[in-house]
């Protein structure tokens, strides 16, 4: 009903903002991600939303971007997942890294989320897997076979970030076995 508010931003309380849209103000919800994106008080802004109706509360959740509300839009039909818990799913982590770890299979990385139970996260990589893809902004070709995942994996399993960890097998050469990637990613990091 609602799909997109264009408007001027009068507060940040969050998860929450209030957005003036010619004399009405509209309280959404919105994930941490896009609330850190926003611009300052007073200043104009675009949200992309979906209007939830439930029989005791109206509510609207923004986003800023097309492509996070769609990730939304899939997450609130898995069973078990309602909209404060895709709200939450969405502030703990980018649209790219949850396309990541379905790709990669990664309950670990969604657990980390506050009120993502393994058995959640199991369901959610299950639900989700094949509908989140390099349109959304997953890995995409980075990860080319099981040994680059395998490489990636260690490496995130030692510390390194997802940025640094990708970076690293970018350029792999294809066949490498996972004791000679890690050897090589290793080098490579060490040298940045």
């Amino acid at each position: 009903m609602i799909g997109r508010l264009s408007g001027v931003l009068l507060e940040k309380n969050p998860p929450q903002v209030l957005v003036d849209c010619q004399g009405v103000g509209y309280e959404v919800d919105v994930p941490m991600g896009t609330f850190y994106n926003l611009p300052h008080t007073g200043e104009r802004v675009t949200l992309f939303t979906h209007y939830v109706v439930r029989e005791d509360a109206h509510l609207l959740f923004g986003f800023g971007s097309a492509s996070e509300r769609a990730v939304f839009r899939q997450l609130i039909k898995i069973t078990g997942v309602g909209a404060r818990t895709a709200l939450s799913i969405l502030s703990g982590m980018s649209v790219a890294d949850l396309a990541q770890a379905v790709t990669l299979q990664e309950a670990g990385r969604l657990v980390k989320v506050p009120g993502i139970g393994k058995k959640t996260a199991e369901r959610l990589l299950l639900e989700l897997k094949g509908k989140l893809g390099a349109d959304i902004g997953a890995v995409g070709g980075a990860v080319q076979d099981d040994a680059q995942a395998d490489v990636l994996n260690a490496l995130l399993a030692l510390g390194y970030s997802d940025k640094e960890a990708l970076a690293a097998i970018k350029n792999m050469p294809a066949g490498t076995t996972v004791s000679d990637g890690i050897k090589l990613a290793l080098k490579s990091l060490s040298k940045a």
